[in-house]
């Protein structure tokens, strides 16, 4: 979610008629034109720091002895992870907010 506000804040202040359709297309472009790896970076980064606590406080792994006992288990929900999170941000950037975008005449 946070990795795909760079499109998706233009949408909310139009929904919340804080923007005009006009300026919420400016904001878009250069949200993602230009800062687009710097969400991208952030929602990564919150990912990989999720799934550090995650582990450390619902898993119980804390030692390095402990993560290379349940290495598997560890690259699994890494893998299961970044692939929905891939997925995710595919289907709700591309999909979700391109035609809300488009339904509110933000851009075309």
């Amino acid at each position: 979610m946070i990795a795909s506000l760079c499109c998706l804040s233009p949408v909310i202040l139009v929904l919340f008629g804080l923007s005009t359709a006009a300026f919420a297309g400016s904001l878009a472009n250069t949200l993602y034109g230009e800062y687009k790896w710097f969400f991208r970076v952030i929602g990564f980064i919150l990912l990989a720091g999720s799934l550090i606590l995650y582990l450390r406080r619902q898993k119980g792994i804390c030692t390095l002895d402990e993560a290379k006992k349940r290495r598997n288990e560890i690259l699994n929900l890494v893998f299961m992870s970044v692939s929905a999170a891939i997925i995710g941000y595919v289907i709700w950037l591309y999909i979700v907010v391109e035609y809300a975008g488009k339904l509110l005449n933000i851009w075309e």
